[in-house]
């Protein structure tokens, strides 16, 4: 799949390497030089270029830019926020994991100073209902498609920093990416890289789906039982290293259940 990077978004995404060493720095580097695209270009098709306009410059790591008074990096910063906010809060937990993550990409992408302020503006957003078919519709205008997938990308980034995408989180992200016009087959796609099937996890303790969570614990212990190590310590090394990976995916199944329900 081919994808349109423009300078800025080009330049975004080596700043954001640099600063993080990571695939996901780069990915939000590159959305910030995009969407910035995005605004030159409108103003430029739309309008003249007044007086009081000035190119974005870099700004500790991040993009700042003045367009008629306003202000695009901000602009830009308060939409990804509110959709962070959002999936952040599908699951009814507001997690430090979570909270974690997006401060890092802050601080990361714009310095120390500037990140306190956006984070005082998160508190705010965590806090009130955000118009999310708003915010969508002004990203969809500012974008180009491909760029929006990244956009998704990042809230897995978010939702998978606990270490585990819930189908609250996971229903959250798909809804927005309908509605920021992102076809299924290319959600799935982005998804398969971050989510998996929980029917794997509830067939690794031997029981179905729509178990009760009593059920669960119960057949999690007897696995745990059967299967623990010093049953076969008495047996060959390679009898030993067989037990101890069954059971930890025994245990790493039980644990994302719990995760996934809540208890």
């Amino acid at each position: 799949m081919k994808l349109f990077f423009s300078t800025n978004a080009i330049f975004g995404g080596i700043v954001g390497f640099i600063f993080t060493r990571h695939w996901l720095g780069a990915l939000i580097g590159a959305i910030v030089g995009a969407y910035i695209d995005g605004q030159q270009k409108l103003n430029s098709e739309g309008q003249s270029q007044s007086k009081n306009y000035r190119r974005p410059y870099q700004y500790q790591g991040g993009y700042t830019s003045s367009m008629g008074g306003g202000n695009l990096q901000d602009e830009f910063s308060k939409a990804l926020l509110i959709l962070s906010a959002s999936v952040i809060k599908a699951d009814g937990k507001i997690l430090k994991s979570e909270l974690n993550f997006v401060k890092q990409f802050l601080v990361q992408q714009f310095g120390k100073t500037l990140a306190q302020e956006y984070l005082l503006q998160f508190k705010t957003i965590l806090n009130t209902s955000n118009n999310l078919n708003e915010t969508c519709a002004k990203i969809n205008h500012m974008m180009q498609p491909q760029q929006r997938l990244m956009l998704i990308q990042y809230l897995f980034g978010i939702a998978q920093s606990d270490g585990n995408v819930s189908k609250h989180e996971l229903d959250s992200i798909h809804r927005i990416a309908n509605m920021l016009g992102i076809p299924d087959y290319k959600f799935e796609q982005i998804k398969s890289m971050f989510w998996k099937d929980a029917s794997d996890d509830y067939k690794t303790l031997g029981i179905a789906k729509d178990a009760s969570d009593q059920d669960i614990k119960k057949a999690y212990r007897k696995m745990a039982i059967e299967h623990h190590p010093d049953k076969v310590a008495n047996l060959g090394e390679q009898h030993q290293k067989a037990a101890k990976e069954q059971f930890q995916k025994i245990q790493e199944a039980y644990e994302n259940i719990k995760k996934e329900r809540g208890f």
